[in-house]
């Protein structure tokens, strides 16, 4: 264990969102520091749920370099406008790396830059969608020291619970937090000396099997014993499904695709119902109806044929 971390005093911190702060975004982080956890599939889904219950949403995208979620959305709109669509839109913003040599000047940068669009963000929104880096950097060090509500996609396997915590192999006691879970400590600290309301930091057990093997179920055991110790609440993720990987390029996501389509599938229709459990389960604290002229648009009207699974 490195030096100074302390569980949670009370480890159930946060089990119910605290109200939303008058006039201020609520800004979720979606974040691990490792790849291919599905956060920016997740981010999306979140944001356009968001959306389609009437709030306003903005996205941050701090992995530049990889730029998944940009992406995501530059596909999106591309297909709105080849099919003559009227797709929900979040406002984005990316936040680029610094590209000066000096690191702490970079830094500096860094957080002029992240602290610009997030106000900027916050100005238009009722939500704010953070995706951050599959690394520890600093513009993802910044986002969680932010997070109202921290999201952690965690794909169903030990090599990835191994960011979170030190597991015995035979026992399956946990030794001791490992690097994200001490990271996480850390800005749960800033944010506290800061006079900020405690972040409700929520894992997801993300791309889950429908069969129920062992790996299945010690995951389930490792998981709510360590969210009991290092302060974190668990929600159910996205199963393995192809579907999240074809939707990618057309810039859809599962809730866009229209109730009464003849390809839309059973698979189609739980993997639905998934995406809305998890925002279900965040218990976000939503703003009151917007009035007719402030509502986003949406595309109630529109059928969008998924793509086959």
């Amino acid at each position: 264990m490195s030096t100074g971390f302390q569980p949670a005093a009370n480890p159930s911190i946060v089990q119910t969102q605290a109200a939303r702060e008058p006039g201020r975004a609520h800004v979720l982080v979606v974040g691990n520091e490792k790849g291919g956890s599905g956060k920016s599939t997740t981010a999306l889904h979140i944001a356009i749920a968001l959306l389609k219950q009437g709030a306003r949403v903005a996205t941050l995208d701090l992995d530049t370099r990889q730029g998944t979620l940009g992406r995501y959305l530059e596909n999106r709109a591309a297909y709105a406008k080849r099919k003559g669509l009227e797709l929900a839109m979040p406002i984005h913003v990316a936040v680029p790396l610094s590209a000066l040599a000096d690191r702490a000047a970079a830094d500096a940068d860094e957080t002029a830059r992240f602290e610009a669009a997030l106000a900027t963000a916050r100005a238009a929104a009722d939500f704010v969608v953070v995706d951050t880096p599959g690394s520890d950097t600093h513009l993802s060090r910044l986002a969680h020291t932010q997070a109202d509500t921290l999201l952690t996609p965690l794909n169903d396997s030990f090599i990835d619970l191994d960011l979170l915590a030190r597991v015995d192999p035979d026992t399956l006691r946990i030794l001791r937090p490992s690097v994200y879970a001490e990271a996480v400590w850390r800005q749960r600290q800033l944010r506290a000396v800061q006079g900020r309301r405690p972040v409700d930091w929520v894992v997801m057990r993300n791309r889950l099997s429908s069969l129920a093997a062992r790996n299945k179920r010690d995951m389930a055991v490792v998981i709510e014993t360590l969210a009991k110790r290092i302060g974190f609440r668990v929600a159910a993720g996205l199963s393995e499904r192809v579907i999240y990987k074809e939707l990618f390029l057309n810039g859809l996501t599962l809730l866009d695709l229209k109730c009464g389509s003849a390809s839309l599938t059973l698979s189609h229709v739980a993997a639905r119902q998934e995406v809305r459990d998890l925002v279900a389960a965040l218990n976000l604290p939503l703003p009151a109806a917007p009035g007719p002229k402030d509502a986003p648009a949406t595309e109630a009207s529109t059928q969008v044929p998924p793509p086959e699974e």
